[in-house]
């Protein structure tokens, strides 16, 4: 070989493994413990799903880590100061609000159509029809039209003035997609969605991800969306693993399986401080308060649970502080209703339940139970006091919480059964059909200052009728408690506010339609070779600022 050509050879030789090594696509691999039942933005509400959303699509508004709102996919935050919100008077007298939205230039669906605002008008349109299926069908039925200006500009005009008035806009759904879906039967449009049928599909997608794989109760893969109107993501591909068991997470993050774990969805908090203090060198763990509402929903059209005095013995008979203090190291406040104590809302004087088994006692005894031969609480006709206890199978922190509140009940003479179902299962079909008997142990997670309309309103009980949507699961109807939802929404002076929130936090601590445990806090766990991820402690996920990751060595 002449010595030239010898030379070029070892050159390329040298060059081959930085090429194969430039050229492999840099992937996270992210643990979760749920997986999402739809990936439809509109139907079901799962953490799992909003996480994968918060990578793949974007709202138009949003709160963010500072729990400021903000904009996403418009071009500028609507407000009464800058003239892009207006009061308007409606035809029967009241006052309602017009509010001017601009998509963003250049956000097109991965398919490269523009995000318009037909998209936002198809959404609108889905969100508000009785038999679509959605999860918070009031917010749209109370847009009362949305008007074109042209297609990146449009007003939405509701029928009420709220204090949350900019940020009433339907995000988009890709109607030159789903619309032909849609329009064949609307009442079976949630089974038959592209969502479901075709989520690779990269229409469906405006966000820095587009998914291209799917694995049902496995994973989700995603890679970069070309179209993304913002900065290009750092990571070229985003698998999201759902693995239910957290053992089993843990293993699968030291074995290497998955670089990272999300906190909404992943380990109990006493699992992440002994993981801390085995694995600190190479992981960093987070642990974020936030307004993460863990609670247990109680089924009132069953009988027993119909008696507040049995809803509120049930409360009594909990010690709720050791629960925390054993199982968290304390970590994680008891919580007194579904308001946070860092929420500029919460009430200190709300009404509480500490541990008292003889108030449970004396309450039992109203309600007309005794003890039976074998300790176990039973009626005048002789009917035992059982409850079935369900929540999300796999989940360590959630199985020993019910444990524990299973002791704690039986020794109150109340008998507990426990059985629980995947996520998916749990979420949607038993808890979002209502089909659970007695308790259903889950969390809700929401906003900065959110009215809990979609769960406490007695207009958002799921029902066959109005396509299950809606997320009063527990069948709650008081007719102040609807006229306290409507007043805070309706009042604009956070001081006056204030008040009507305290009203809602002492009816809510008297009727309880769900038992107050305690407000989570997230342990995330991420190697050190990462940075970027902000938590926002609220609804908004994770992932919304997910093409700001990256690795810290490249």
């Amino acid at each position: 070989m002449r010595p030239q050509l010898y030379r070029l050879c070892a050159l390329v030789a040298m060059l081959l493994p930085l090429a194969a090594t430039a050229a492999k696509p840099r992937t996270l691999i992210i643990g979760i413990t749920q997986y999402p039942a739809t990936l439809h933005p509109l139907i079901d509400s799962m953490a799992a799903k909003s996480y994968v959303l918060g990578a793949t699509l974007r709202p138009l508004t949003a709160y963010d880590a500072a729990w400021q709102r903000t904009c996403l996919l418009c071009v500028e935050l609507p407000t009464f100061e800058n003239g892009l919100a207006v009061r308007e008077i409606l035809p029967d007298g009241r006052t309602g609000v017009a509010v001017t939205y601009e998509i963003r230039p250049g956000a097109r669906w991965g398919d490269g159509v523009p995000v318009s605002t037909d998209d936002v008008i198809f959404a609108w349109e889905v969100g508000r029809h009785p038999l679509s299926g959605v999860a918070s069908a009031e917010s749209f039925r109370r847009i009362h039209a949305i008007e074109r200006l042209d297609d990146r500009r449009f007003v939405v005009h509701s029928d009420r003035l709220t204090y949350q008035y900019n940020l009433i806009a339907p995000d988009p759904l890709p109607a030159h997609l789903e619309r032909p879906v849609f329009e064949a039967d609307p009442a079976t449009y949630r089974n038959r969605t592209l969502y479901d049928t075709d989520p690779t599909h990269p229409g469906l997608w405006y966000g820095p991800y587009r998914v291209v794989e799917v694995a049902t109760g496995s994973h989700i893969v995603l890679e970069r969306n070309p179209t993304f109107f913002g900065d290009p993501p750092f990571f070229d591909r985003v698998v999201i693993r759902a693995i239910e068991n957290t053992a089993a997470l843990e293993a699968n993050l030291l074995s290497g399986n998955l670089d990272m774990i999300e906190g909404a969805l992943g380990m109990s908090l006493d699992q992440a401080i002994a993981f801390e203090k085995r694995a600190g060198d190479r992981f960093r763990v987070h642990y974020q308060p936030g307004l993460v509402y863990e609670h247990i929903d109680l089924m009132l059209d069953n009988p027993m649970l119909s008696d507040v005095r049995v809803r509120q013995a049930l409360l009594y008979a909990l010690d709720r502080e050791t629960l925390v203090r054993q199982l968290f190291a304390g970590r994680q406040p008891v919580a007194h209703g579904p308001v946070h104590p860092n929420d500029p809302m919460y009430d200190p004087e709300v009404p509480t339940y500490p541990f008292d088994p003889t108030k449970a006692a004396a309450l039992f005894a109203e309600a007309g139970y005794r003890r039976g031969p074998d300790g176990v609480l039973v009626d005048a006709s002789g009917r035992r006091l059982r409850l079935e206890l369900m929540t999300t199978a796999g989940n360590r922190s959630r199985e020993l919480v019910q444990q524990v509140l299973q002791g704690m009940w039986r020794r109150a003479g109340v008998e507990v059964t426990i059985r629980n179902e995947p996520a998916r299962v749990f979420f949607g079909e038993t808890v979002s059909r209502r089909a659970f008997t007695g308790l259903a142990l889950f969390a809700w997670i929401s906003a900065p200052e959110s009215v809990p309309r979609s769960t406490l309103h007695s207009g958002e009980i799921p029902r066959p009728d109005n396509g299950w949507s809606g997320q009063n699961y527990t069948g709650y109807r008081n007719p102040r408690m609807d006229a306290l939802l409507d007043a805070i929404e309706n009042e604009l002076d956070p001081e006056r506010r204030r008040g009507l929130w305290a009203e809602l936090q002492r009816l809510y601590a008297h009727d309880l339609p769900a038992l107050p445990l305690y407000f989570r806090a997230e342990p995330h766990v991420w190697p050190i070779w990462l940075e970027g991820p902000q938590p926002t402690g609220h609804l908004a996920p994770t992932t919304f600022g997910i093409e700001h990751w990256r690795r810290v060595s490249d």
